[in-house]
């Protein structure tokens, strides 16, 4: 891999991020976009493709239990037409199933406050789906 990975955990009021930079295989979270339009998140999301020079970007899919596409898959799927219409590089869209809830478990295992827990769970939820995302593409490599 040429350039880094960006992860992304589009809520309705926060984004998580998280970077794999170029050379490595573990996904970081980094940080945390507040939404205020479309427009500021597009701008927000084209500096952090520049600053850690992705490649790709992967974002959650909020798919159901059972793995169907429910409402939030939809509404999501719809939200990133647009999105891809309006960066330079691929936007992959990847099952995060459990990855909120997963980080949460995480952060109330070390004990954390709720609003603690709040700060950070967006960016930890988009680490967990893009490590998952890298794991899965490392093992199909190997198949």
């Amino acid at each position: 891999m040429a350039g880094g990975i960006l992860g992304l955990d589009m809520g309705g009021k926060r984004i998580g991020i998280a970077v794999v930079q170029a050379g490595t295989t573990i996904a970081l979270p980094v940080g945390m976009i507040e939404r205020r339009n479309r427009e500021q998140v597009l701008a927000e999301i084209q500096k952090l493709v520049k600053s850690y020079r992705a490649e790709k970007i992967v974002v959650g899919l909020p798919v159901t239990l059972k793995g169907e596409m429910g409402i939030a898959a939809g509404k999501l799927m719809k939200e990133m037409e647009w999105f891809r219409a309006n960066l330079a590089v691929p936007v992959i869209m990847w099952d995060e199933r459990l990855s909120s809830k997963e980080a949460e478990r995480v952060l109330l295992e070390a004990d954390l406050s709720r609003d603690r827990r709040k700060e950070v769970i967006d960016k930890l939820a988009a680490q967990r789906m893009l490590q998952c995302y890298l794991d899965h593409s490392a093992n199909a490599q190997k198949e």
